[in-house]
């Protein structure tokens, strides 16, 4: 008798499905260097300096023998580093995800680069800029989207699961359960705040 396949858990062949995960990465690298142009246009704007789309899809203005050099180092952590891990967190929502995600990214831009100025980037600053700025979208990606998944489910303008108050010493409280079923006898007072009664606990019934 051959033996049954454990059923695929809810939603595990959308995320799975190839097409939606090259989506979701051509929407992250679209992202990215529609970043990096914005940015790259800006500071050429406001320095001076001429535009290349060189500076967008190579890696020869990326080094750290100049100024220019530099800048262009901080643009490239700004743009892989924060906005990558914010557009990760906002698309892919899952912090077991963010690593594989974000380091896609980062090694096409690296085939792209490569591709566009004919070979592999030879310039340190440009690998340290890499690696940093990977490490940089793991790190915010993975603690943005474990934040997200621990804020509380609203339905109706009312959480689903409200948080369970902790005690003194850090312990989570139980809730109380009826005191009928305890069988612990309560004291209370009647409607008029003045007479005291006792409730007996309730026997089983025989």
């Amino acid at each position: 008798m051959p033996r049954r396949r454990k059923p695929p858990r809810a939603g595990a062949l959308a995320e799975l499905a190839p097409l939606k995960i090259a989506g979701q990465i051509a929407t992250l690298q679209a992202i990215y260097y529609f970043a990096a142009l914005v940015l790259i246009v800006f500071t050429a704007l406001v320095s001076g300096s001429g535009f290349s789309w060189t500076l967008v899809f190579g890696w020869e203005g990326l080094r750290g023998d100049t100024t220019h050099g530099w800048l262009m180092s901080f643009i490239f952590l700004l743009d892989g580093g924060l906005i990558i891990s914010i557009a990760v967190v906002a698309l892919i929502a899952r912090s077991k995800l963010v690593p594989d995600f974000a380091i896609t990214v980062h090694f096409l831009h690296l085939v792209i680069a490569s591709l566009y100025s004919g070979h592999i980037p030879r310039h340190g600053g440009w690998w340290l800029t890499m690696i940093a700025s990977a490490a940089i979208s793991v790190s915010l990606g993975i603690w943005g989207c474990q934040y997200r998944e621990l804020q509380p489910v609203f339905f109706g303008g009312r959480p689903i699961l409200p948080a369970v108050p902790a005690s003194v010493d850090g312990s989570t409280t139980q809730p109380s359960t009826v005191d009928e079923e305890m069988a612990i006898p309560s004291r209370g007072r009647g409607r008029d705040g003045n007479a005291e009664y006792e409730m007996e606990p309730m026997l089983p019934l025989k």
